[in-house]
């Protein structure tokens, strides 16, 4: 974008400011209800996804009876049609025109095929062989590909839902809460759910206790849409693919948060996807799987913290913070031994860590959107958001399950048996808590990177500031 800021009259474009700003502050506040159903659409993603994302290694091979390699393999492998579902979404969401809004609508379409298709992975059928793999590859990827086309307008649609910042802020945040709820029941009770209602048949309590989820899921999602009003508050211009592309063009900020968000999401579901294992074989109590992942609750502690560190730390600098904290959290574990009073206080830090740096990241990933306008003159909300947050996600998950899978693959794990070889439990333990420390190291290293252009950041929105105030006087004139 060609824009001459320092040969324009300062005097001129503050007036226009200040008249934009009298334009832009209308009375549109946000209801309580409406920031508490928006959250139930986080609350109903994660009800499901969190399941996947936690189990789904583990129910493939010790419930649905595949081998850990077939299992690595087709999570790899279904992540990657999901990764490219992503950025589709973005541009359908961009190009959408209802009379529910752009966003919103999707909420209404996928509700249904969202928990139809989650259940449908986790209920075994009565195949055998071949039939019976593309059974699985099938409904993982449907599922996948609908908790995509779900979540993306979760993020896509505040805007349009209020102009004004303060319930933008306090909506999101609520939002977060709800994120972590629907996390700590997916985590927490789907085993113990599936065992009481399965009983010996795993496959049947599975199916049962994740049908339960889904019908939950569902019901809180249609409550989210009906509740929703779109008033479409930001200009409704159609962004064409190529236009898309070009905003990411020379987006140095957004390819640097793509990267670190990527490898942040390898390394998290490298440790999610093996922590199943650890406890069972390793630790030998079962039990201790539901334990832990209810103590990631935690992790709210630190989202709630993440504006009082950014005042001193910048953004750059509480990420790196916290992923440095990821990775203590982890070695604390490590270094514990069989002390679970010490794994869990090291768990607490590392969820603390971790939940911390993904809210950074989500934020910050607005931020390149603001540069690639700056820079290229294009605005691609739905394209730069969906690859720096959903691609990141989806691509991460389906590293972060194939390689500790292909890593015990070579350590020997046996899938579904009752005990492990010493050299098995020696691979699941460092899948589970050295491998993650490994590759959040890299993802620390970009982050340190990124601090160049947060620096960049005020002129950014300066410039931004003055154009969009000159747009909104022209545009109220008209």
């Amino acid at each position: 974008m060609s824009v001459d800021l320092h040969h324009a009259d300062a005097e001129t474009m503050d007036s226009n400011a200040a008249s934009a700003q009298a334009i832009l502050s209308r009375d549109d506040h946000l209801p309580f209800h409406r920031k508490v159903t928006y959250a139930f659409t986080d609350m109903s993603g994660n009800l499901l996804y969190c399941i996947i994302s936690s189990y789904m290694l583990y129910f493939f091979t010790n419930v649905f009876g595949m081998t850990v390699g077939t299992a690595g393999t087709l999570l790899l492998v279904g992540r990657v049609f999901d990764a490219i579902g992503a950025p589709t979404m973005g541009f359908l969401i961009d190009h959408t025109h209802s009379k529910y809004g752009k966003s919103r609508p999707w909420f209404l379409w996928m509700s249904l095929p969202f928990a139809v298709f989650v259940w449908l992975l986790f209920t075994t059928p009565g195949l055998t062989g071949t039939a019976k793999l593309i059974y699985a590859g099938v409904m993982y990827i449907l599922a996948d590909l609908s908790y995509t086309a779900m979540s993306t307008p979760i993020t896509s649609v505040l805007p349009n839902l209020t102009s004004n910042p303060d319930d933008r802020t306090l909506a999101n945040s609520i939002r977060l809460v709800g994120g972590n709820v629907g996390n700590f029941f997916a985590v927490t009770f789907i085993i113990p759910l599936a065992n009481v209602l399965g009983g010996a048949n795993k496959q049947r309590g599975w199916s049962l206790a994740v049908g339960i989820y889904a019908i939950v899921a569902l019901i809180l999602l249609l409550i989210a849409f009906f509740d929703m009003r779109e008033k479409n508050i930001e200009k409704n211009e159609v962004i064409t693919i190529r236009e898309s592309l070009k905003a990411a063009k020379s987006n140095w900020p957004w390819i640097l948060i793509v990267g670190a968000n990527l490898i942040y999401w390898t390394a998290f579901m490298v440790r999610n996807s093996t922590l199943a294992y650890f406890f069972q074989y390793n630790m030998g109590h079962e039990s201790y799987i539901s334990l832990f992942n209810g103590f990631s609750i935690i992790q709210v502690i630190g989202m709630a913290s993440v504006p009082l560190f950014v005042k001193f730390m910048k953004k750059w600098g509480t990420t790196v913070f916290m992923l440095v904290l990821t990775c203590v959290g982890q070695a604390i574990i490590g270094f514990a031994g069989t002390n679970v009073t010490a794994m869990l206080v090291g768990w607490c830090i590392a969820c603390i860590g971790s939940g911390s740096a993904c809210t950074m990241f989500f934020g910050m990933v607005g931020d390149t959107v603001d540069y690639g306008e700056w820079k290229n003159g294009i605005r691609a909300n739905g394209f730069l958001t969906a690859i720096g947050a959903s691609f990141c996600i989806q691509m991460g998950s389906g590293f972060g399950s194939f390689i500790p899978a292909q890593i015990l693959k070579g350590f020997g794990f046996v899938a579904g048996a009752k005990t492990q070889s010493a050299s098995s439990l020696t691979g699941i333990r460092f899948a589970f808590v050295w491998l993650p420390i490994i590759i959040y190291a890299f993802s620390i290293i970009l982050m340190v990177f990124y601090r160049k252009w947060e620096k960049h950041e005020p002129i950014v929105r300066r410039d931004l500031a003055k154009i969009h105030a000159a747009e909104a006087v022209e545009a109220e004139a008209k």
